[in-house]
């Protein structure tokens, strides 16, 4: 057995993080382990420089791809709203919080397969424009090279969100004979009228019971003259209609684009999973390089939880809180405290 301040490895953090079920703290690992000091695992996050590529070495044999696959594309806060002085934190919007916090951006890229109904962190990118210059479209642009040019992967099609709805991005993966389909915003202005009325924002336009069923044509404000983008009325409620462009101009359902668009929740199922079963947003130091290093271990832990749910068919929830299930029956073998009754 390592005593107490040996080093620590990229294995044994990540074991910490699939195990851990509340707590994901340095304090909490080092607590409850005879093998590590507080200082000994710090020193490790702040020596170990985990990579995007390294998460895709580990995650490529899993992945599944098809021909008719697709690449999700969206970004989420890892909150430190209470945080004092910590690199790489900024004030950003929240589609969680529904408002600006103070949190660590990470834009991300999954894999989605829809026949099998699975999808695989392939890249991520920590949003750090002091540090490199990069926003996040800039971050997508580079994530989508690598796939088509490093990765080289099987797919079809790209989902977005409203934020990535941009001229620049969309005439890349035109380029790239690739399709795109992305929401945009109810004030984005476009015109159905083929130059004849002016410009108008999206949620005001008319639309015929064909159109609704169908689709229709648009220009996009700031577009070339020429350049025309299909769009879709896809009514989710009462309260929430959502106006989907794309560059397939075969899709003529607008059903089907809802069911395509349902794939773009994957992302966000990931995003949820991994603040919520691997820690994401548990640590608590101060260092660009410790909180780098705490995210990838993060998505690392995640994607053997996710193996490991596949293989056994179960929710990545179910496996994680069999863990539980595995001291429970521990205690109730050989209990730590027995009871004692009058």
């Amino acid at each position: 057995m390592k005593e107490k301040g040996s080093t620590v490895t990229r294995l044994d953090y990540c074991q910490y993080l699939l195990s851990s079920q509340i707590n994901y703290t340095l304090t909490n690992f080092a607590e409850h382990t005879d093998q590590f000091s507080h200082d000994t695992i710090n020193r490790y996050l702040a020596g170990e420089k985990i990579t995007p590529h390294l998460v895709w070495e580990n995650v490529k044999g899993q992945v599944e791809q098809i021909p008719s696959g697709y690449l999700v594309f969206d970004d989420t806060i890892v909150d430190k709203n209470f945080s004092f002085k910590m690199d790489l934190v900024r004030r950003q919007w929240s589609g969680d919080a529904h408002g600006v916090i103070k949190g660590v951006g990470v834009v991300t890229c999954v894999y989605v397969n829809p026949e099998r109904d699975q999808f695989w962190i392939i890249d991520y990118r920590i949003y750090d424009p002091g540090g490199d210059g990069k926003t996040k479209l800039d971050h997508v642009h580079d994530m989508l090279e690598n796939v088509v040019y490093h990765k080289q992967m099987l797919f079809w099609g790209i989902l977005m969100d409203s934020w990535y709805a941009t001229k620049d991005l969309m005439v890349i993966i035109e380029a790239l004979k690739k399709v795109y389909y992305c929401p945009l915003k109810d004030n984005r202005q476009v015109d159905d009228s083929g130059g004849t009325q002016p410009y108008q924002r999206v949620d005001g336009l008319r639309w015929s019971d064909a159109e609704k069923q169908h689709g229709k044509v648009i220009k996009l404000k700031g577009f070339p003259r020429d350049h025309k983008v299909k769009l879709s009325r896809v009514v989710l409620s009462t309260q929430r209609t959502d106006y989907i462009v794309t560059n397939d101009f075969a899709q003529d359902s607008t059903q089907a684009v809802q069911e395509v668009c349902a794939l773009r929740w994957k992302i966000e199922q990931f995003h949820r999973e991994t603040k919520q079963l691997t820690g994401l947003e548990g640590c608590q130091c101060r260092l660009a390089r410790i909180i780098r290093n705490h995210i990838g271990c993060a998505i690392l832990a995640w994607i053997r939880l996710h193996q490991v749910a596949q293989e056994t068919q179960q929710t990545i929830y179910q496996v994680k809180h069999g863990l539980l299930d595995d001291y429970l029956r521990q205690q109730l073998k050989s209990p730590s405290i027995r009871m004692s009754l009058s």
